[in-house]
């Protein structure tokens, strides 16, 4: 189903068609090194396998690197996530793919920058094309 995405910019409106799905929301609010979210927080190394339940998750394969953008702040029973891409050859498929992981099967390995902003989440944030 295509939908109409707005996007608003400091002096710009942009209107796309979008093919997806807005999936239910992991949390209400996510962890950040900077209030727009655009800065690596850090460099993981994945412990073990992963595979994505659904398209808000991104396949993870022991030994792979992944730089971290945000991390959900955990609400009552539901498990801890961070959002990242998967860093690896370019020929893989994960490679730039952004998605959510548990963050106990990562290490950091590298922190760039503390996550100490917390923002609100939103819809974009578990949108699936």
């Amino acid at each position: 189903m295509a939908r109409l995405l707005f996007l608003f910019l400091p002096g710009l409106v942009a209107i796309c068609a979008v093919h997806g799905i807005f999936m239910d929301r992991l949390a209400s609010k996510k962890l950040c090194a900077d209030d727009e979210c655009v800065y690596t927080i850090s460099l993981a190394r994945a412990q073990e396998d992963y595979n994505a339940p659904d398209c808000r998750f991104i396949n993870v394969k022991k030994g792979q690197r992944i730089y971290v953008y945000s991390k959900l702040v955990k609400e009552n029973e539901a498990g801890e996530f961070w959002a990242g891409s998967v860093y690896a050859n370019q020929s893989e498929d994960e490679m730039g793919t952004v998605g959510y992981f548990p963050s106990n099967l990562v290490q950091e390995q590298h922190v760039y920058q503390e996550a100490t902003k917390e923002v609100p989440t939103t819809d974009i944030d578990f949108f699936c094309e």
